[in-house]
């Protein structure tokens, strides 16, 4: 495909089946909506299946679901760095330091309260007696999301050496298909939709494996396979990949993980967090 993608629709429409007519006039209509908006969902909203919507891609000559994302993006109207220009928070070169810095703080409170307002009680709770419970916590993720599952990691570290960080993809195979009941897998996945997301989370699955996963998107394929989702705050336009607002929302939830996990046994794990402090005290200046 070249060119606009929104042309290249307009192109095709005489040729789509009358599903794919049906998504054109959708994406037509909501185009900045759709970028941020999960296979799942865009199906729902339009009523065409997801099945459709992946034809639909094939016709315009693109790979999958993820380009048509990005191609939208691209259509969309952009500033001259490259963000999205319909929000308050958007970035512009023309921006002074005060600016800038104060439109991205607001980003992050944003994603804070949304991911706040998303919180679920009981799936927090839950999440935690599986943490608590489980011989070995994987944490998980590829690409941005790895990061986030370091993050969570090293936070756990303090308190436990259950859980366990790796970040090949190839690794966390392996690891999900010796992986047992006994375990969990501490899942980072903004879209809920990669290609090696679902691969460990399949073998995870055929080994009765707990999962818990941090996304942003309630309806994905890798919500398919938890057993507990977390939902992450704020929109991320494809232009945005790995955004430092929507990782704010997911440390957020992190936090919430291990402060829950460290009320079940208070005692014990300020102990742990004293231990570890006192491990690297001498390696402080």
């Amino acid at each position: 495909m070249t060119g606009n993608i929104l042309d290249s629709m307009t192109e095709q429409y005489n040729s789509l089946t009358r599903s794919g007519k049906k998504l054109a006039d959708y994406i037509f209509t909501h185009t900045s909506e759709t970028q941020y908006m999960s296979i799942t969902s865009l199906a729902e909203n339009c009523g065409v299946s997801e099945a459709t919507i992946t034809r639909f891609c094939r016709v315009l000559g693109l790979s999958g679901y993820n380009d048509l994302k990005l191609a939208l993006a691209k259509s969309d109207r952009v500033t001259d760095l490259g963000d999205p220009s319909d929000g308050a928070q958007t970035i512009n070169h023309e921006d002074d330091f005060d600016t800038m810095c104060r439109k991205i703080h607001s980003s992050s409170i944003v994603s804070l309260n949304e991911t706040l307002e998303l919180l679920n009680e009981a799936a927090l709770v839950r999440a935690v007696n599986l943490l608590s419970g489980a011989r070995h916590v994987y944490c998980f993720g590829q690409g941005g999301s790895m990061v986030m599952a370091m993050e969570a990691w090293a936070r756990f570290s303090t308190v436990s050496s259950n859980f366990i960080h790796i970040e090949d993809s190839h690794m966390q195979a392996m690891a999900a298909a010796l992986a047992t009941s006994k375990d969990v897998i501490l899942f980072f996945s903004y879209s809920g939709s990669t290609r090696d997301m679902e691969e460990v989370l399949k073998l995870a699955e055929e080994n009765k494996v707990r999962i818990i996963l941090i996304t942003h998107f309630k309806k994905s394929r890798a919500a398919e396979f938890a057993d507990v989702v977390l939902l992450c705050g704020y929109n991320e336009s494809p232009l945005q990949s790995g955004s430092i607002a929507a990782k704010v929302g997911q440390m957020f939830l992190i936090d919430c993980l291990f402060y829950g996990l460290c009320r079940k046994n208070p005692e014990l794990y300020a102990s742990a967090r004293a231990a570890t402090a006192q491990s690297i005290a001498n390696k402080l200046l």
